[in-house]
């Protein structure tokens, strides 16, 4: 294999040994902006393109704020429920938009806890890495060619997903009951 391959296997066996911090293993203290930058990159460095990239910065998390999408922090302190949303947050950005995913974190955080909606989100992002691992560690002994092959099909199905994701979104918060329940708040 070469020595691109050896890489590209590197990273699968480290996001196979990637687990989201479970709720319960969640700082229980309350952070200020740059403990939680420092505790958000460690969480989320497996998932840049690179090292010269940050999925999360101060700026983004005040937008956050400003926009709804995050709770304002207690005396810009930030507890274990900031966590989990900007995990979730930073996760789905890289395929919806923040109205998308400010939306959906509100619809969910209806029907149940920070803590349940997070638990669900970890097993599901789990499932899909593992899934993803198997396929890219299927495919590298059969060289580059077939690496490339599987690079492709992964972004055509990660496009169709985000797809039919935003028409899921669309329609259901333009859908009358739930017009009604935002004019209502």
């Amino acid at each position: 294999m070469s020595e691109t391959t050896d890489r590209i296997l590197e990273w699968v066996k480290n996001i196979r040994d990637y687990n989201a911090a479970e709720w319960d293993r969640l700082p229980e203290i309350y952070l200020y902006m740059d403990q939680v930058l420092t505790y958000m990159d460690k969480q989320l460095r497996l998932f840049e393109r690179n090292g010269n990239s940050s999925l999360l910065t101060s700026s983004m998390i005040n937008n956050y704020v400003k926009d709804g999408v995050l709770p304002r922090p207690e005396q810009k302190k930030y507890a274990r429920e900031h966590l989990a949303m900007l995990l979730v947050i930073c996760m789905l950005k890289q395929v919806l938009s923040i109205q998308d995913i400010s939306w959906l974190l509100k619809t969910l955080l209806n029907d149940a806890s920070t803590s349940e909606m997070y638990n669900h989100f970890c097993a599901a992002q789990e499932a899909a890495l593992k899934e993803v691992c198997d396929r890219v560690e299927a495919a590298a002994p059969e060289g580059e060619a077939e690496l490339n092959r599987l690079a492709i099909e992964l972004s055509i199905e990660a496009n169709a997903r985000r797809t039919a994701a935003e028409r899921i979104l669309t329609e259901l918060s333009s859908a009358p009951e739930h017009t009604e329940n935002e004019k209502k708040e």
